[in-house]
């Protein structure tokens, strides 16, 4: 696959608002708030009335990770997306209220991406990613797919939040909410970092995980930001497998 390096990245969660703190907390983590929004000022008045807490979120490390880069193609890549303003309006369906058009609009997949074009007049090829467990391996092999396409640089957003109360039972993965954002472009140097898949046994050390581990997507945003050689992510019968190539 294609090799890349990460240029500029960029992540929000209540408490941790910058690179540096967030570089701290990945070597040590610790319980976060799970209340808090970013200002997101860089987004016009008008249209940030109209995005939620996740969407803020998410908009936030995209502004901070996209800042004067010129114009990219954008993954938008959510395990859940905005299941809160799902169950906000299954909730009135249940109940045989209306529903608001500009609510059930802005609850797909693809919104919260649509936002950030439309408020930076960007007309990038933009892509909304869901893929369960394997959702940052997605985006990342999609962005791989754009880069060996010959695009100069792809930026790639990862977000998510705790799963609303009807369906926490589901999954309780996503203990507090975050986001955060890489921007790529196509590398065969020293920093150069590939992402496999395989089946069967894994050749790498096992390392036993703590109870606690991060979930798996803040485990890939700390191995392209710590600078490790390799880190394997095993889902189902697959073993994704990061590198970097010295």
């Amino acid at each position: 696959m294609m090799g890349f390096s990460v240029q500029r990245w960029a992540a929000w969660a209540p408490g941790l608002v910058n690179p540096a703190s967030w570089e701290t907390w990945l070597a040590t983590p610790h319980p976060l708030p799970a209340d808090g929004t970013p200002a997101l000022s860089a987004m016009p008045a008008m249209m940030r009335r109209r995005v939620d807490r996740l969407g803020r979120i998410a908009l936030q490390a995209a502004y901070d990770t996209h800042v004067d880069a010129p114009d990219a193609p954008v993954l938008f890549a959510s395990r859940y997306g905005d299941l809160g303003r799902s169950v906000e309006l299954l909730t009135q369906l249940a109940r045989s209220e209306p529903l608001s058009p500009t609510s059930f609009s802005l609850s797909v997949h693809n919104a919260i991406g649509a936002l950030y074009s439309i408020a930076r007049g960007d007309t990038s090829s933009y892509g909304a990613i869901a893929a369960g467990e394997e959702t940052v391996e997605a985006a990342f092999t999609e962005a791989c797919g754009l880069l060996s396409d010959g695009v100069p640089r792809v930026m790639v957003v990862v977000y998510d939040e705790p799963v609303p109360t009807p369906w926490e039972h589901f999954s309780r993965d996503v203990a507090f909410p975050h986001a955060w954002a890489c921007l790529l472009s196509a590398s065969t140097g020293a920093d150069a970092i590939r992402l496999g898949c395989a089946t069967g046994p894994s050749d790498a050390p096992v390392t036993p995980e703590a109870p606690d581990a991060l979930p798996a997507d803040l485990r890939a945003l700390r191995f392209l930001v710590s600078g490790a050689s390799r880190w394997e992510h095993t889902a189902g019968a697959r073993r994704w497998r990061w590198e970097r190539h010295a």
